[in-house]
């Protein structure tokens, strides 16, 4: 048989040559998607420093202050905290002293700001990372407040828990409130919230939840950006019921807005909750995957590829997770008709992690009312999320200002349950609060 040898045309060449590029370019997309999106889905326990400490004055000269390197957040109007040893030491930081951004390179600026205390460790020239919150321990060594370490029983196991006793039980016998922090965070990102709450008369309850460090995990491991999480709320809900709630109030922090509306919708304890308090809140994780994916440079394209491996059964195990992640049930300006409790929105417009823009579209479309407070200090969602450790007083008065109304929404709200209402007037009062 003769020895036959097909020579290609050139076009095949090239057609074969087009098809490996558009392989190679769908493979690249698809390994940023998943990388993408495993990003948002894995707990974050240990964090990367991001401040730098250039000198500590010593404190027995008279000069309690702390020199960094300038930047946005090392800049910012506030008290914030300072995690140090890789999170084995603390310490806490007051308001700006001055500042020197005339070096020509970056690393060069610096700013000087008061030093209030070291909580823990050795407060050394070096690295840091900067803690928003402000506080780190527990409600008695934070903000001087007892409490009792709990467990609250939950389908993976019991969740550690604070149990924070109000000043005065009889003001408001019954009244709980359930505080949910956010992503990667720590329960310490809901003390702020607790002295407020201790002087109106709550009883309340701080829950870990699955994935945190110290609790018990998921099957996978993984966040379920609220579509799991809202079950260990529920646990906690139903822990207060035990011991005695009559009427449960859930504040939310970031994810941990997302959290509470997943709960509300979900959980049949929700009939307990008589209000709702959300902080930079995650209203739709669509918006907030694509504002992140645009912040770090990664094409939209990837991106809507990574919403749809984590949404997808066969390809959920790109992204590790157990169940797919169907975000589209997170955006709640689409499903705005589905919320009836009364909620209190308090959202930074310059908050650059989590979208200002939902929550204000959510309060729109539930026709809210829409009251502005700003002022100096009220900026960013770091330091929105402050309030009550800047100034307990400021976080009263906003709380005194609307509980009327949350209250007067939440007894329509009761009214509305009746057939005879209609579903309009079981529309929730949301308040949102943009802060400047």
């Amino acid at each position: 048989m003769a020895d036959v040898r097909l020579k290609p045309k050139v076009g095949t060449i090239l057609a074969a040559g087009g098809v490996g590029t558009a392989v190679s370019a769908a493979l690249a997309s698809l390994g940023v998607a998943t990388y993408f999106v495993r990003r948002v889905v894995t707990p974050e326990h240990e964090k990367k420093d991001d401040t730098w400490i250039v000198a500590v004055d010593d404190p027995d000269t008279g000069d309690d202050t702390i020199t960094m390197v300038a930047a946005p957040h090392t800049l910012s109007p506030g008290r914030y905290g300072l995690w140090l040893e890789r999170g084995a030491g603390h310490a806490r930081v007051g308001e700006v002293i001055s500042s020197d951004l005339t070096a020509r390179r970056a690393n060069d600026r610096t700013v000087v700001r008061e030093l209030i205390d070291v909580d823990e460790g050795n407060l050394d020239p070096g690295p840091a990372r900067w803690n928003s919150y402000y506080y780190c321990g527990d409600p008695k060594s934070a903000v001087g407040l007892d409490f009792e370490d709990v467990l609250v029983p939950s389908d993976i196991g019991d969740l550690p828990a604070w149990r924070v006793p109000p000043a005065s039980p009889e003001d408001r016998p019954g009244q709980w409130a359930v505080l949910v922090h956010g992503r990667s965070a720590k329960r310490e990102e809901t003390l702020r919230g607790l002295p407020v709450l201790h002087g109106l008369g709550f009883t309340s309850l701080v829950p870990m939840y699955r994935n945190d460090l110290g609790a018990p995990p998921s099957v996978d491991g993984r966040y379920n950006l609220g579509l799991s999480e809202w079950r260990d709320v529920e646990a906690a809900i139903a822990y207060a019921v035990e011991q005695g709630a009559q009427t449960v109030t859930l504040l939310g922090w970031s994810m941990g807005g997302a959290i509470v509306l997943q709960t509300l919708d979900r959980s049949d304890y929700s009939r307990f909750v008589d209000k709702v308090v959300l902080d930079c809140p995650v209203i739709d994780w669509g918006v907030v995957l694509t504002h992140n994916a645009d912040l770090n440079k990664i094409p939209r394209t990837a991106s809507m590829l990574g919403k749809l491996l984590m949404g997808r059964k066969a390809t959920r195990h790109l992204v590790g997770v157990a169940e797919p992640l169907d975000i589209t049930v997170t955006n709640w300006v689409a499903r705005a008709e589905e919320l009836h409790h009364p909620m209190l929105l308090i959202h930074s417009r310059t908050d650059e992690t989590v979208p200002y823009g939902p929550s204000e579209e959510l309060a729109e479309k539930l026709q809210a009312f829409m009251q502005s407070t700003a002022g100096p200090g009220w900026s960013g969602c770091g330091v929105a999320m402050q309030t009550a450790s800047q100034a307990p007083e400021r976080m009263r008065s906003l709380w005194d200002a609307n509980e009327a109304t949350l209250n007067f929404a939440a007894a329509r709200s009761a009214r509305a349950a009746s057939p005879s209402h209609t579903a309009e007037s079981r529309a929730p009062a949301t308040l949102l609060m943009p802060l400047q």
